[in-house]
């Protein structure tokens, strides 16, 4: 009887684990625009891909934005250890290599849900909370509201605008 409860035990486990990997593989391919396993057709329902252009050219300059009141985003992320960081600028540079903007893009497609604005951390974490963010952003509240421009670009990307 023990050794029948360990076999399901260890099914159970290996279940476990092959449907969590499955999951995060098809996360991860939503946020790359790669297809899952299986896709064979394309529809307008879908969820949208992270455009890396778009990110570079609209994006990812918000972050080095120096904000009315408020730290760059870059001061307090470059390198930190938050779920957000941003890759260290070249000595003498003012903006990212290819490389680095690629680390950025990867960095920050982990912290949003394509296509699900509000379910992304990205948008919600530095969002004021009277806007619908989260109460506290060590950086203090860099958008205060879901008007403000930057925000939009940033949403815009998680609704997969691409292009320059």
């Amino acid at each position: 009887m023990r050794r029948c409860a360990e076999i399901v035990l260890v099914l159970v486990l290996v279940l476990l684990v092959h449907f969590a990997s499955a999951r995060t593989s098809a996360q991860t391919a939503s946020k790359t625009g790669a297809p899952t396993s299986g896709a064979t057709s394309t529809s307008s329902a879908e969820t949208p891909s992270l455009d890396y252009e778009y990110f570079k050219s609209h994006v990812e300059p918000i972050f080095l934005k120096k904000r009315p009141n408020h730290a760059r985003c870059y001061a307090c992320h470059e390198e930190a250890n938050h779920a957000f960081k941003l890759t260290k600028l070249s000595p003498g540079n003012t903006n990212w290599t290819e490389e680095e903007s690629r680390r950025n893009f990867e960095m920050a497609s982990q912290l949003v849900e394509p296509g699900d604005v509000p379910g992304s951390v990205l948008l919600h974490h530095p969002l004021a909370p009277e806007a619908g963010g989260d109460a506290f952003h060590s950086g203090g509240r860099q958008f205060e509201s879901q008007s403000d421009a930057d925000w939009q670009t940033i949403a815009d990307w998680v609704r997969g605008h691409k292009g320059n």
